[in-house]
């Protein structure tokens, strides 16, 4: 249904100077669900979540955002309206604590009491955050680095969340513990989000429905469950090669997708 829609994009474009980074980019992120987009370094997963966040304005198309159009608009104008994105690289305030990094997150917020609790919950998350609270950021680990990060971004109570390649540099481990949390948070608060994510196994286990990028454009989507069966997915994405006739087949510079 329409009303399940939180976030729609309608053939977005978006280019870094003269390179064309994203091409007629449409997609659908609906209300409670959880939704990823794949592909490889440069394929411009990373301009998706730019674009939609305001950080970085389309040439052509529109964002959506609870039935308003987003495009273009100021990126504090679009946290206000409830969406928060978690960028690549964690990008913490590294000369604040971590307690206070907590707090920007909610600066937009006037409920005292509810900061509080927000708090406390961030620290159940994340319990090293806790132990860590009056520690400047940037003497964090990189892990408990991106788990600020996200902390930070749940401290806005935002309603759709853009992550950004969350395993970026981390420990199988520690990827694995932050996958865990984020399947929780989208689970037991509902909050909807959309990943980036170079780890496809560690995504399509997580998310719900999936897009699949190339050089800019979508060439695949659907739900995670019928994409971790797809034979290219598997061969390309996840390092499963069928056996038989359909193994034999090499990854071509121009793909096609089934």
């Amino acid at each position: 249904m329409t009303d399940d829609i939180l976030l729609s994009l309608a053939n977005v474009e978006s280019s870094y100077g003269p390179i064309k980074a994203i091409r007629g980019v449409s997609l659908k992120v609906r209300r409670g669900e959880m939704a990823t987009v794949l592909g490889s370094n440069g394929a411009g997963k990373s301009t998706i979540l730019k674009t939609i966040s305001g950080v970085l304005d389309p040439t052509r198309g529109t964002v959506m955002f609870k039935g308003d159009d987003i495009t273009a608009r100021d990126p504090a104008d679009i946290v206000q309206r409830g969406l928060v994105h978690v960028p690549e690289g964690r990008e913490v305030f590294p000369l604040l604590s971590v307690r206070d990094n907590l707090l920007m997150g909610a600066y937009t917020r006037h409920d005292r009491d509810g900061v509080a609790r927000d708090i406390e919950q961030v620290y159940g998350y994340f319990p090293i955050l806790r132990e860590r609270a009056g520690q400047d950021a940037g003497l964090l680990s990189g892990g408990q680095q991106q788990m600020l990060a996200i902390s930070r971004a749940l401290m806005a109570e935002p309603e759709l969340i853009l992550l950004d390649e969350p395993s970026l540099g981390l420990s199988p481990k520690l990827t694995k513990e932050i996958f865990e949390i984020i399947v929780r948070i989208n689970r037991e608060r509902g909050t909807t989000m959309l990943l980036v994510e170079q780890n496809a196994n560690m995504a399509l286990n997580a998310a719900d429905y999936g897009y699949v990028l190339e050089n800019g454009r979508i060439v695949m989507e659907d739900r995670c469950e019928v994409l971790r069966e797809k034979e290219d997915i598997r061969e390309f994405y996840l390092g499963v090669k069928d056996s038989g006739v359909r193994g034999e087949r090499r990854w071509k510079k121009k793909k096609t997708w089934r």
